[in-house]
């Protein structure tokens, strides 16, 4: 019977995904673990593996299709003994293909050729509305103000009779029980219910108020150029539009004195050993100690070590730390886990590895998912302070400034430092002021006094 192979959930988000290249073709023959296709999701380029043997009897999916569902078949595998060439379409027992493969998205028209909006055609005016006749003297007050017994008060509100239409039979016109009574028994109007409130738009419709052509309307033809999403940009801004949503941001920020740590890093760079190329084997950024501070300091206040689960706090027992990484287009944040235990030459490895397959698009998943935390550093840009957006469900993140000299005060004179600014990001349902304060304070010890990462 023909297997059918299926478009794979690579990431735990992923919905769709583009097939980018067939490395087989129909006719060839296919083994176990033999790499068959490469699938580009939100992130990254994967390879996808063969997990049956046979022969590639039909390709339902052409190359460079964008959008092919999760678990929809793309390719069909004969078994042993079946004819390859009567194999037409997907096999049966599986997800039903799509009648045609989906197509590319088509290049966008040059920006001089989109036809503006029409506007809508004016909507014909409405009839003035009369007028409401003059109410006589003391009626309007009337409306407002009825004067009723507590009981004839009750018995009106339990009918549903409106007490601004009873005829009152007491003294100065006050509504008593008889009249409510009698109003009741000769059909007097009812009360009016109020008018529902309108709903609320969903945060959805919020988010996206504007249709691209009323974007486009704005702005001169020929006076921009047209940029579709990507799977990468298409994601960030999902996510990061849900987060600012749904999350409940709070910030903190406090400088960090840099003399120690630059003396350190200076002194473990020169003495790093070199290659036959004479090169040295490693060379330590601020943002390795960055890393490797937060990863200590969460393990000393372990409550901040925390994420968000929908109905609870799970609380982590290692430091999986996730650095920013820019690439062309987006954006990557690959985890360096248990960053707590690995030594500050181990972490400048790992993170330059990590960094090097993200701007080449070839993470796995499981390298940039999970953490409980992140660190985005845009000091190189000469950046001095910014506050960033949480990624879910980690609980914090830390936005890392440049160092520069700043005059302060010690011993009641004026001292000459190197300093940065960082703010910490904090989830509120998990990191409160307090224990986030507490955080960063322990953050702060560890960049001022480095020997302690090393110990």
């Amino acid at each position: 019977m023909p297997i059918n192979i299926l478009m794979p959930a690579l990431s735990p988000t992923m919905e769709k995904g583009n097939l980018a290249k067939w490395l087989k073709k129909e006719g060839d023959t296919v083994k176990s673990g033999d790499v068959i296709a490469e699938i580009e999701t939100d992130k990254a380029t994967m390879e996808v593996e063969a997990v049956d043997e046979g022969i590639l009897a039909k390709i339902l999916i052409a190359e460079g299709t964008a959008d092919v569902p999760v678990n929809q078949p793309i390719a069909v595998i004969a078994g042993e003994g079946e004819d390859p060439k009567s194999v037409t379409g997907a096999a049966s027992g599986g997800p039903a293909p799509k009648a045609e493969a989906t197509a590319a998205p088509p290049a966008p028209a040059p920006a001089a050729e989109v036809p503006q909006a029409a506007p809508p055609p004016a909507a014909a005016p409405m009839p003035a509305a009369p007028a409401p006749a003059a109410k006589p003297n003391g009626a309007a007050e009337r409306e407002n103000r009825v004067f009723a017994s507590p009981l004839a008060k009750r018995i009106a509100k339990e009918a549903g009779i409106d007490l601004a239409s009873v005829q009152g039979s007491g003294p100065h016109g006050r509504v008593v029980e008889k009249d409510v009574k009698a109003a009741v028994a000769g059909g007097a109007p009812k009360r009016a219910e109020p008018a529902a409130a309108p709903k609320a738009a969903p945060a959805a419709a919020l988010a996206s108020s504007l249709s691209s052509d009323q974007v486009k309307a704005m702005f001169e033809a020929g006076t921009y150029e047209e940029i579709p999403l990507d799977g990468m940009r298409k994601t960030i801004a999902k996510r990061l539009v849900e987060s600012k949503q749904t999350v409940p941001h709070f910030y903190l920020a406090l400088d960090c004195e840099l003399d120690a740590l630059m003396a350190m890093r200076e002194q473990i760079n020169a003495g790093a050993p070199k290659d036959k190329d004479g090169k040295p084997t490693y060379k330590l950024s601020v943002n390795d100690f960055v890393i490797k501070a937060l990863a200590i300091a969460l393990q000393r206040v372990p409550a901040a070590n925390s994420v968000w689960a929908d109905d609870r706090i799970l609380r982590l027992k290692h430091s999986d730390v996730g650095v920013a990484v820019a690439v062309e287009g987006g954006l990557f944040t690959p985890v360096i886990r248990k960053a707590e235990v690995k030594t500050l030459t181990a972490i400048s490895a790992e993170m330059k590895d990590l960094a090097g397959r993200a701007r080449n698009r070839r993470l796995k998943p499981e390298e940039y998912t999970g953490g409980s935390t992140a660190v985005s550093n845009l000091g190189m840009f000469g950046i001095k302070d910014f506050l960033a957006v949480i990624n879910p469900p980690q609980g914090t993140i830390l936005a890392v400034g440049a160092g520069e000299q700043r005059v302060v005060v010690k011993n009641n004179a004026p001292a000459i430092v190197q300093a940065m600014t960082v703010t910490l990001s904090c989830d509120h349902r998990v990191v409160d002021g307090a224990l986030g304060a507490e955080l960063l304070a322990a953050f702060k010890v560890l960049i001022e006094n480095p020997m302690g990462m090393l110990v």
